[in-house]
């Protein structure tokens, strides 16, 4: 099991544990995390499960695959840090995880 922690545009912050090979939209999904849809369910196919990864995690995550980042271009608030959490799987190294929830507004 890793720890992965979510916080939400008013600061607040929640941490879950899950297990090794799930994503970060499974956690969010699993935990009732607002702010993430989820409405491909993790097909890849839509940005509703767009959040922002720390940058001290940057390092540790695969590079997004082409199709990820031609989604990401419709992603409200997207920076150098988004990804779409159905793309981040986690792995031991991403124990403690940290991605902000972009606001809507």
């Amino acid at each position: 099991m890793v720890d992965v922690t979510f916080i939400q545009p008013d600061g607040r912050r929640e941490t879950y544990s899950a297990p090794i090979g799930d994503t970060l939209m499974d956690v969010a999904v699993d935990n009732g995390v607002a702010g993430i849809i989820a409405q491909c369910g993790g097909g890849c196919t839509c940005c509703t499960c767009h959040i922002w990864v720390l940058e001290e995690w940057q390092d540790q995550l695969k590079p997004a695959h082409p199709d990820e980042d031609d989604l990401l271009a419709y992603a409200l608030g997207r920076s150098s840090r988004s990804r779409l959490a159905c793309q981040v799987r986690l792995t031991k190294n991403l124990d403690g995880i940290t991605a902000e929830i972009p606001s809507e507004s």
